[in-house]
């Protein structure tokens, strides 16, 4: 191995130590419990930079899909429609609360859900007599997927949209933030998120009603009773008030991580045009990315593998693009709507290194590595 470790995505704190003055505080006032101030301050703070009018802070990004779902009202028999192509924290949640995942595949132009995949299945669907509670649809790696073909598909078959922002936060699609066009958005604060809060979550909706309710049931749904009183199934969902302040001194810091994440895509972009068989993960001019990280597919000699191990040997970490739903062990005997479009992005795909802590001298030496697989 050679030089200083570089990393695919790893957990910054702000150089004027934001995230320290809002800890300080939750020590100094002793609450360091769920709840508090912190806890509330950044469910009003995010929910106001994207626009939304309620949000529930919780203690993964995982726990809010659950609760989207559950607001939903989708339970045991339910089919939800599920984007393929992403991490398992999308689906697993359909499976405890003992729904049916059907899942859609992916098209060239966004790596998320293909809008005639998912009105492929509601046709397939319909035919059966059966009609999904729910679709989930994933912004990948801060792409945001075709949510205005996909949002009037949802809203004909008046089926409930949730969003799964967890690495799309700061990404705009003409103009709304990720997360906030569906009935339900998603992000999470996982230590490789954009920001982070260590692990937690965050459930965002206008339907103010669905969030208060949510926040019930994350609370282990304990009644208005002076007696500990409970009517409904609860969770331990909620975020701890440090881990919340840590959360909004990121928050102050975002629009920082959002640029560096975007020179990074920008100079991989500029740096590699010229590589035979390098394609870098799309850039439609109606959506803005976060660029969360900066992936490409390799359609030529070098395959993924190559330049993962060549990497790697160099200490720096890059990763394949998530292998698709459809194609895991534990879901394999579900059904699955497509072209086979997240099997290719998936089997010609590399996550490239996009921590903002890299430096350009970083850059030139991940580029430099990956350039040299074609001499």
């Amino acid at each position: 191995m050679s030089g200083e470790k570089i990393y695919l995505s790893s957990p910054h704190m702000s150089d004027e130590g934001y995230e320290m003055n809002f800890i300080k505080e939750a020590f100094e006032s002793n609450w360091i419990a769920p709840l508090g101030r912190n806890v509330n301050e950044f469910e009003r703070e995010l929910a106001n930079m994207v626009g939304i009018k309620s949000a529930a802070a919780l203690s993964t990004g995982t726990a809010a899909i659950h609760m989207a779902l559950k607001a939903a009202g989708v339970s045991e028999g339910d089919i939800v429609f599920c984007q393929s192509l992403t991490f398992s924290a999308t689906a697993n949640p359909i499976i405890y609360e003992k729904a049916v995942p059907v899942f859609i595949d992916s098209d060239y132009e966004t790596w998320n859900m293909s809008p005639s995949a998912l009105q492929k299945a509601f046709e397939k669907y319909g035919k059966l007599g059966k009609k999904p509670k729910a679709v989930i649809v994933v912004h990948l790696y801060g792409l945001s997927a075709n949510m205005d073909k996909i949002s009037e598909i949802c809203n004909k078959y008046d089926v409930t949209l949730i969003e799964d922002a967890a690495e799309s936060l700061g990404t705009l699609y003409k103009g709304r933030y990720t997360g906030t066009i569906g009935d339900y958005g998603v992000f999470s604060f996982n230590g490789n998120k954009i920001i982070t809060t260590s692990g937690g979550g965050m459930l965002i909706s206008d339907n103010e009603e669905s969030i208060n309710k949510v926040k019930f049931w994350a609370t282990q749904s304990r009644d208005p009773a002076r007696h500990y009183q409970h009517s409904e199934l609860g969770f331990n969902y909620r975020m701890s008030n440090v881990l919340a302040g840590i959360g909004r001194g990121q928050l102050m810091i975002l629009n920082q991580r959002i640029e560096k994440k975007r020179y990074i895509f920008e100079y991989y972009k500029k740096m590699l045009k010229d590589m035979e068989g390098i394609h870098m993960m799309p850039v439609n001019n109606w959506s803005k990315s976060n660029c969360w990280l900066s992936c490409i597919l390799l359609r030529g000699k070098v395959k993924p593998l190559d330049i993962i191990l060549a990497l790697e040997k160099n200490n720096i970490e890059s990763r394949p693009i998530w292998k698709p739903m459809h194609m895991q062990p534990f879901y394999s005997g579900y059904d699955f709507v497509g072209a086979g479009v997240s099997e290719i992005i998936f089997e010609d795909g590399v996550c490239l290194p996009s921590d903002t802590k890299m430096t350009d001298e970083d850059l030139n030496r991940t580029v430099s590595i990956i350039k040299g697989l074609w001499i």
